[in-house]
């Protein structure tokens, strides 16, 4: 059952990105960061939590996942650091998929070569 809440709630999320996509002049890369703010916010207010209670990898995984972790990495860090960390605590909770995504871009441009737009 969790794998069904899992798909479905990430599902939406796309469903959502494909029809912002095609219905508005939004560009991909605008959805995306939208995404990632509207994690952040919802994360911080704490509206995200349960979603990610209810749908687990559906809802962390996607970019709005990523903002909920920076909001979460930055709560975390100014109970335990203070002031300091909010600039830390967002790097902290995510460095791992940061590096992850850094480490894959470089591998993917060893193994392909890049070409011009005809």
């Amino acid at each position: 059952m969790e794998y069904l809440k899992a798909f479905l709630v990430g599902g939406l999320f796309c469903l959502i990105g494909q029809i912002l996509i095609d219905k508005t002049k939004l560009t991909p890369a605008r959805i995306l960061v939208s995404y990632v703010v509207l994690g952040v916010i919802l994360g911080g207010v704490g509206l995200y939590e349960p979603l990610v209670e209810f749908a687990g990898a559906g809802a962390t995984v996607p970019l709005t996942g990523f903002g909920y972790n920076i909001a979460k990495g930055v709560k975390e860090a100014i109970q335990t650091d203070g002031f300091l960390g909010i600039l830390t605590g967002g790097l902290k909770a995510t460095a791992g998929g940061i590096t992850a995504a850094i480490i894959a871009g470089l591998i993917a441009s060893f193994l392909f070569k890049a070409k011009d737009k005809a």
